[in-house]
């Protein structure tokens, strides 16, 4: 048991809270033309957590020489020895071949893709080496999750995914700017990039805001394309005001609740499949 926590704390397996509601969500708007079994709903839900601990355990062993270096992350288990290189490299291969399995209880077109997806959540952890558009590049890994929600039920053309994107994409890479904003003499100090890195942070928090406007708008506009009514857009503003008080969070002169900003959009995600989910059966 002791072991288990161990790995899931390895890959912060409750941040998997952020890309799954917005999966379902994909699922759930396919399902209104492809109707969806709960047994397909768990092999979604398996394939988004079998992606996402194989994509958390690569950043964390690519990471691990400057998690070492860096106050905020020593103490991570790679760092610390509490977990072997190995490990995460049997992690990763596990959790990879189970993501391509699973895909084969989703449809021929899911299968073929699953390299593609695996490569898109790999190259996040790369990418601070070679760009300072990093936290675009998470946002783009967590993009593809409403629409392999999507295709994994069923759906194939509509508007509706590629909105569910722009607005998942952009949501993830305005927090991932916030959180990126505490390393930012670090990444500068150890030739890493990031928009923290690239703009300074007063900069940076504008971008953030700017892309969470972004997020509102296009939830707001799957309105435009799928049948949800006020319920839909009630639950977008609830989305609205939980990202305003997270931005409030967050200043350039105090970074001190960049945590406390960073885990509440587990909340996020949630209230917005909480209220897609009464939209499409009740609204």
């Amino acid at each position: 048991m002791l072991r288990l926590r161990l790995y899931l704390s390895f890959v912060r397996f409750g941040h998997t809270v952020f890309a799954l509601p917005f999966a379902l969500v994909g699922a759930l708007l396919a399902s209104q033309q492809y109707p969806i079994t709960m047994g397909r709903a768990g092999w979604i839900i398996a394939a988004m957590v079998t992606a996402r601990t194989a994509a958390m355990g690569f950043n964390r062993l690519v990471d691990a020489r400057f998690d070492a270096l860096n106050p905020r992350t020593a103490d991570r288990e790679l760092p610390r020895g509490a977990l072997k290189g190995s490990d995460a490299v049997v992690l990763i291969g596990v959790s990879s071949v189970a993501f391509v399995l699973v895909t084969t209880q989703l449809g021929l077109l899911c299968l073929v893709l699953s390299p593609v997806a695996l490569v898109i959540v790999f190259w996040y952890s790369l990418a601070k080496r070679y760009t300072a558009f990093t936290q675009l590049f998470l946002g783009l890994a967590l993009a593809v999750a409403p629409v392999g929600g999507w295709l994994a039920a069923g759906g194939r053309g509509g508007l509706e995914p590629w909105l569910l994107a722009l607005g998942t994409g952009a949501w993830v890479a305005g927090f991932d700017i916030f959180y990126a904003c505490q390393d930012l003499e670090f990444d500068r100090a150890n030739g890493l990039q990031s928009i923290p890195a690239r703009f300074g942070v007063q900069r940076s928090l504008i971008i953030a805001r700017c892309l969470h406007v972004v997020t509102v708008l296009a939830l707001a506009a799957v309105v435009l394309v799928a049948p949800l009514g006020w319920v839909y857009l009630a639950g977008v503003t609830g989305v609205a005001l939980l990202l305003i008080y997270e931005q409030s969070l967050v200043r350039a002169d105090d970074l001190s609740r960049v945590k406390q900003a960073f885990d509440l959009n587990g909340y996020v995600g949630f209230f917005y499949l909480m209220t897609t989910t009464g939209a499409v059966y009740f609204g």
